[in-house]
């Protein structure tokens, strides 16, 4: 009996470090999110791992740090009236971004360290959380990818393909990490074999991804602007001028119109799918308490995301760079929404897989 207790109290122990750590990292993209909204993800121009951790602390070191800043191409092409008081507000949120992303780090070590002292973490869990790390660190190699393709030529702002694999890549690290923490928390017997639904999970996940790579490059063409209006774009239901680049793939990655006409066509989709997904779950008789709080999430959130993405067009007219207004908070509500909803469609996947593995008590 006290041995059951002991494993209990481990698998706890283990399943809150990680989802702290899924706290963390959704807390960490909202950060993100600000970064971008206020124009600030370029103004620290190199990647100092570990002296950059502290700010600057003194005026000196704040006009070194500016002066490299007025060499980027985003000062001399967008911000050249940028005081000092203005850099350092931007420097802010970046800096803060790449601090919390520190903080991740040292969560995850020291949490890892004190678990394996402490022989919470089983033999079993060692790999998957190893992968974990080294899914964190090529992380936050692809954010230094992504604010490099900034720092050249005439770009005043980060890639926006480069931008939309930093913000997928971290989602499928999200989703990862809250797997593994469902994997010890969530007993077998509370899982319920459902395959036809498993397999309407999955579906609904990938296009969601999709879907989501398609909000990042809105986001980095800022294409909201592109198209005001709703129900139609510009007056048009199918607009013209989608296929105007060459060659036609092209404009998926880097036409607001075409990807404006796509983000809005997958999140009809999505809605249209999830409300027949849902009706299928509630239909299902169980006895997991679980199951039954979990299926009612992703209706409520998908109906709440497409609220918030129209709310973002409508009131796109009103962006003010460098000032946070209407605009800047619905988009991060948006942002916020859509990764629940991926959470929520990651833990009803989770939910109705059968287990094949022994399951932690």
């Amino acid at each position: 009996m006290n041995t059951i207790s002991n494993e209990q109290r481990a698998n706890r122990a283990v399943s809150n470090w990680i989802f702290l750590g899924v706290i963390m990292l959704l807390v960490q993209v909202v950060l993100g999110g600000v970064t971008r909204l206020t124009g600030s993800g370029l103004s620290i121009t190199e990647w100092d791992v570990v002296t950059g951790a502290l700010p600057p602390l003194n005026e000196p070191q704040w006009l070194e740090k500016f002066a490299k800043y007025q060499q980027s191409p985003q000062y001399r092409l967008l911000n050249s009236d940028f005081t000092l008081s203005d850099f350092k507000f931007i420097f802010f949120w970046e800096w803060f971004h790449r601090l919390w992303a520190r903080l991740i780090a040292v969560a995850f070590v020291v949490g890892f360290v004190y678990l394996l002292a402490k022989k919470y973490i089983k033999k079993e869990m060692v790999k998957p959380l190893l992968t974990l790390f080294v899914f964190g660190a090529l992380q936050g190699a692809i954010g230094w990818i992504m604010v490099a393709s900034g720092l050249t030529g005439d770009a005043v702002y980060v890639r926006p393909t480069k931008l939309a694999m930093h913000f997928i890549f971290a989602l499928a690290l999200i989703s990862y990490a809250f797997w593994q923490g469902l994997q010890i928390k969530v007993p077998a017997g509370k899982r319920i074999n459902l395959p036809g639904i498993h397999k309407w999970s999955w579906a609904l996940i990938i296009l969601l991804f999709v879907q989501l790579i398609f909000g990042a490059l809105m986001a980095g063409h800022k294409a909201a602007t592109a198209a005001p209006t709703w129900p139609t774009i510009n007056g048009s239901w199918v607009p013209a001028g989608m296929l105007k680049e060459e060659p036609v793939t092209l404009n998926f990655f880097e036409n607001k119109i075409t990807i404006h006409f796509v983000h809005r066509g997958l999140a009809y989709a999505l809605l249209i799918l999830i409300i027949i997904y849902s009706t299928k779950v509630f239909r299902i008789q169980s006895n997991s308490e679980i199951f039954t709080r979990a299926r009612r999430i992703p209706l409520i959130l998908v109906t709440l995301q497409v609220l918030l993405g129209i709310l973002s067009v409508l009131t796109s007219t009103g962006i003010i760079p460098s000032h946070w207004g209407t605009f800047e908070w619905l988009a991060q509500l948006h942002q916020i929404t859509g990764m629940l909803l991926l959470l929520s469609l990651v833990a009803m996947l989770f939910l109705t897989r059968q287990s094949f593995f022994k399951q932690p008590s």
